[in-house]
């Protein structure tokens, strides 16, 4: 058996926004409280997290995360790997670079946002990171995990999601190709994301994630990063259908690799 743990389940900006009086950045339910969005899969002998924003570090102390196995990147948007400057604890223990899965595009990307940790001769204490090239539609392997990458759309941005076992972890999207579709039949834990409750140029709004998740049919649905926007936790939970569930930054979920 193999848990994900949502490490943040908010937006960009996160939850409370910065200078917003709203209900929600008030609100003292801490289910309320998103940081940026990222999982953290792990098993007793692997361990994975799925994007790594400016709150990783902060992160990985709440969630006593000792060891990662490898990174995965979904795509290249400052909320999802500003924060890789902070692998270098992890470098520290195991004394070897962190692999960083991700798309060439998006390897350049970090190469250009990082590019102290890329120099030669290099300088000590930078990251260090390995990338290994992810590609659409082909498994690979780490550890306890077979994973599928699966193409989806961010506005014009390609990005990707995961089908790991039967779990599928999609965010920033607002669209999905139909080989992903069919690549998501059969999962019984489907986590999307859905912004808030209007349309969007690049997100799925929430009416639009629960089309997504009767069509796919699983189990459990979980919807992430979410705005302050989308209401207070306690009340929106409320509106949804059965097997839909509001995430929050803490929440764990098992499921089988």
């Amino acid at each position: 058996m193999a848990h994900i743990k949502f490490l943040g389940t908010g937006t960009s900006q996160g939850v409370p926004v910065i200078g917003c009086d709203c209900e929600v950045c008030k609100s003292p339910d801490h289910k309320d409280y998103r940081l940026r969005s990222a999982v953290w899969l792990h098993t007793a002998n692997t361990s994975l997290v799925i994007d790594i924003g400016p709150d990783f570090r902060q992160q990985m102390l709440h969630a006593g995360v000792k060891q990662i196995d490898a990174l995965l990147i979904t795509h290249a948007h400052m909320d999802h790997v500003s924060g890789l400057d902070d692998i270098r604890p992890f470098n520290h223990r195991s004394q070897q670079p962190i692999k960083v899965f991700a798309e060439p595009q998006v390897q350049n990307r970090i190469r250009h946002q990082f590019d102290y940790a890329f120099k030669e001769p290099p300088y000590p204490g930078v990251p260090q990171i390995s990338f290994e090239n992810l590609i659409p539609y082909q498994n690979f392997r780490v550890g306890d995990f077979d994973i599928l990458p699966l193409r989806a759309l961010h506005g014009n941005l390609p990005v990707v999601g995961f089908r790991v076992g039967d779990l599928a972890y999609i965010t920033d999207v607002n669209c999905l190709p139909d080989r992903t579709v069919e690549n998501l039949k059969g999962c019984k834990t489907f986590i999307l994301s859905a912004l808030h409750h209007k349309k969007h140029h690049s997100h799925f709004n929430l009416e639009e994630a629960l089309g997504w998740f009767e069509k796919i049919g699983a189990e459990h649905n979980f919807i992430t990063h979410i705005s302050h926007q989308m209401g207070q936790h306690q009340n929106t939970q409320k509106t949804l259908p059965s097997g839909v569930f509001l995430s929050f930054d803490g929440l764990e979920v098992p499921f089988n690799p």
